[in-house]
């Protein structure tokens, strides 16, 4: 379904009163962290609070300590008094509220035999119609309230409107089982729903939301349409709650009150859908995948929301409600002082200037990574065009995304990787072979070398794209001299092919490589002499350092991204990168870790890809370092 795979591209006593709704970006963050990181987590920025502009470095040194660790739950002293119920952590914050299930009442879509079959077709047309109509209204509501990038899904849905594969489908089920357009309509998106769903990556799995939602408002409009009242509550409270349900559709969630809803807890879900992306954007906690845990006996019981933490504290006593407010308090004051240094270079205390870019996945993410006040875009994952699509994704479309990624940016760097797809990233239509270990087979710049076609259509589109912004092109996973000279040699022959067809494109682009294999850390002295600049990626590096498969978890402890393996081989690429005359930068696990900050400004690196949500926490911290 082409439309719905389109949508990547987007006190002593403490009472509910007391507590903010809070929620920024999660996710990326790491769970094995050295004791110098040891230090908090406050919405989803850091463990630490910042320093003033003009603290001496003791001042500062104090200052880091107050945080405490939001990413560890409080545990009451009598677990057995409380339930705590566990999921997945979606939308960091503290909230607090009494829990209120959504209500829900819609007339079941029952299959019903129907005679005049044209006149049923002419039904759902109708329907189809007044859904778009109201997916154009919701847009512009969304723009006025999360921005542009985020109101892009309701466009997106109404695409799935005009869509062949899910209209035809509805259509050839009321013509071939003379069946009503409301059961069509159902099943269709239950089908579809579930196709999604059932995928392997958890991007696709987000859509699956996306078309149950266009589903339930065409069957709303439907019943309507047939005089049969549908009934969609969310919130029947006067004072603040925690949204309940099984999963939220995102225009269920845009409509949301947030003077009534302070958090939100779901059974299912998935932490790429568009349900999380605008709870982080507005701002409320969320923890999803609760499981059969989450039942209506909570009904109206005061909880704990925790949604750094992925915790939900059911009926909490005085003690950890006061524990809570204080970590709120402490969280507000941290984004405060954070605050100062919105809009400043990023520098030691010596003076040493080291960017701090943000990482993303879609042009859905930029309006947070404008807030984030990011100095660029350090890692662009190009393989979530490809994830979100039904087939190869065309180069008239790719261009359009890069176009309008570097255009917003407004001439802060954008360093968009190639195609990245293989290992734990799998498109069917790539046709890639089962293999034991996938990780260490095709896959990246492999796959790009041996179909050079997909690869050339890639960088046509980012060559064309480069006049509207400062683009730097890298290439995954590279292992050799050879490897890198192919992609050069691809390269200039797409500028020379873009030349000729009179298309034109910036000669200021940077190309550079991921250093993410011990192989290319070795040879980096090599490497350097033909690329602008190295990224590397420590989590494929820590795996293939130490032979950890990541995606393994018996052998999760022995993953350890401090190894003084993998540290000293940072350090060599490095070296030999300012030996060469080019910058180099780091993205993975390591560059998320604010603990780890002071070791990666030790060895020397000029520029830091993050989490948009950390960005001003490890400014703030690298302000205190030498």
């Amino acid at each position: 379904m082409q439309a719905a795979a389109a949508a990547a591209n987007l006190s002593q006593q403490a009472t509910a009163s007391d507590f903010a709704v809070s929620g920024l970006d999660y996710s990326n963050d790491t769970a094995d962290t050295p004791p110098a990181a040891d230090i908090g987590t406050a919405q989803g920025t850091s463990n630490s609070a910042a320093p003033t502009a003009d603290t001496d470095s003791a001042q500062d040194s104090e200052a880091l300590q107050f945080i405490p660790d939001n990413n560890v739950p409080f545990t009451p002293d009598n677990d057995d008094e409380h339930l705590i119920l566990h999921g997945n952590p979606a939308s960091r914050g503290i909230a607090v509220g009494r829990i209120s299930f959504l209500q829900r009442s819609a007339p079941a879509a029952s299959k019903q035999h129907i005679d005049d079959v044209e006149a049923e077709l002419n039904r759902f047309e109708a329907a189809r119609v007044e859904a778009i109509a109201q997916l154009g209204k919701l847009y512009e509501m969304t723009v006025e309230k999360l921005g542009e990038q985020n109101a892009v899904v309701f466009q997106i849905h109404q695409m799935m409107l005009d869509d062949p594969e899910y209209v035809d489908a509805i259509r050839t089920t009321i013509k071939d089982e003379q069946a009503n357009a409301e059961y069509a309509v159902d099943a269709t998106g239950q089908r579809f729903s579930d196709m999604f769903s059932h995928m392997d990556n958890d991007y696709m799995q987000g859509r699956a939301a996306d078309v149950l939602d266009v589903s339930h408002r065409l069957c709303d409009i439907l019943h309507q349409h047939a005089g049969v009242s549908s009934h969609h509550n969310l919130v029947q409270a006067n004072e603040p709650i925690i949204l309940a349900t099984d999963d939220l559709a995102p225009s269920e969630t845009v409509q949301l009150d947030q003077n009534l809803v302070r958090g939100i807890l779901t059974s299912e879900g998935s932490s790429r859908s568009h349900t999380v992306i605008f709870a982080r954007t507005l701002g409320l906690p969320a923890v999803i995948n609760i499981g059969n845990q989450l039942n209506k006996d909570l009904e109206g019981k005061l909880a704990i929301v925790d949604g750094g933490a992925g915790v939900v504290i059911i009926d909490p006593d005085e003690k950890t409600l006061s524990i809570y407010a204080e970590r709120k308090r402490t969280e507000d004051a941290l984004r405060a002082r954070l605050e100062q240094f919105r809009g400043k270079e990023t520098r030691t205390l010596s003076g040493r200037r080291i960017q701090l870019f943000a990482n993303i996945g879609a042009v859905s993410d930029l309006d947070i990574v404008k807030t984030s006040d990011a100095e660029g875009i350090g890692l662009f994952r190009s393989e979530y065009i490809y994830l979100s699509s039904s087939d190869f994704p065309t180069e008239e479309t790719q261009f359009n995304i890069y176009k309008e990624t570097l255009a917003a940016m407004e001439g802060k760097k954008v360093v968009i990787r190639t195609l990245d797809i293989g290992a734990d990233k799998t498109a069917d239509y790539f046709m890639l072979k089962p293999e034991e270990n996938p990780a260490m087979g095709m896959r990246a710049v492999r796959i790009c070398l041996s179909r050079p076609e997909i690869f050339k259509t890639q960088l046509r589109a980012l060559y064309r794209a480069s006049v509207y912004g400062t683009l730097a092109i890298m290439f995954p996973m590279i292992s050799s001299v050879e490897e890198v000279k192919e992609c050069l040699r691809i390269c200039k022959e797409v500028q020379d092919e873009l030349t000729n067809e009179g298309k034109p494109f910036s000669d200021h682009v940077e190309l550079g490589i991921m250093i993410e294999t011990p192989a290319s850390a070795i040879i980096s002295d090599l490497l350097a002499e033909y690329v602008d600049f190295f990224s590397i990626g420590t989590n494929d590096l820590t795996q293939f350092t130490l032979a950890v498969d990541r995606q393994n978890a018996e052998v999760g402890r022995f993953l350890n991204p401090y190894h003084r393996a993998v540290i000293r081989l940072i350090e060599m690429t490095v070296k030999n990168a300012h030996k060469n005359g080019i910058w180099v930068g780091v993205c993975g696990e390591l560059a998320a870790d604010e603990g780890f900050t002071h070791e990666l400004v030790r060895i020397g690196v000029d520029e830091i890809s993050v989490v948009p949500s950390s960005i001003l926490m490890l400014r703030a911290r690298i302000s205190t370092l030498g």
